[in-house]
C-alpha cells in the first residue's frame, strides 16, 4: 500500500552564528521532527527524527532567513532535502513507520501461558 507522509516539525534549537560573513541571531541549529505515514485505511505510523544544520556556507540546508520570518514550511524544506538525499536513512524512517503500521493491522499480543491461566484459583505448588 502506498503512504501518505507528512512532516511536523516539533522543536527548534537556535544559536548566535556567523553566516556569509554576517552576524546572526538565533540561527537554526538543530530541528527536532516527525514524519507520519498514513496508509489508504487510515492507519498511521511516526517517526521522530532530529536534524542538525551548520553554518557552513556549502550546507545545503537553505538560504538564511530570520528566525522571525520563519516558516513550518521553511524548516520541513530543510529537513527534507538532508533525508531525501540520504537514502539509507529514508529507508530507515519508512521500515520503521511500515512496522508501526503493521503492527496495528496484525497486532502483536502477550496472552496467559496456557498452563498458567490468569484467573486461576489454584495454590501454587510447593517445591519438593
Amino acid at each position: 500500500m502506498a503512504l501518505t507522509y507528512e512532516y511536523t516539525v516539533t522543536s527548534l534549537k537556535v544559536k548566535d552564528a556567523v553566516v556569509d560573513n554576517t552576524s546572526v541571531q538565533n540561527f537554526v541549529c538543530q530541528t527536532y521532527w516527525q514524519l507520519t505515514g498514513t496508509d489508504e485505511d487510515g492507519n498511521s505510523g511516526t517517526f521522530s527524527g532530529a536534524t542538525p544544520f551548520t553554518t557552513d556556507p556549502t550546507d545545503n540546508s537553505g538560504p538564511h532567513i530570520p528566525f522571525d520570518e520563519l516558516q513550518e514550511a521553511d524548516v520541513i524544506t530543510w529537513i527534507q532535502s538532508v533525508v531525501e538525499t540520504n537514502p539509507g536513512y529514508k529507508q530507515h524512517i519508512d521500515e520503521q513507520i511500515q512496522k508501526q503500521i503493521d503492527e496495528k493491522i496484525s497486532p502483536i499480543t502477550e496472552p496467559s501461558m496456557p498452563w498458567k491461566p490468569v484467573n486461576a484459583n489454584t495454590a501454587p505448588v510447593a517445591p519438593v
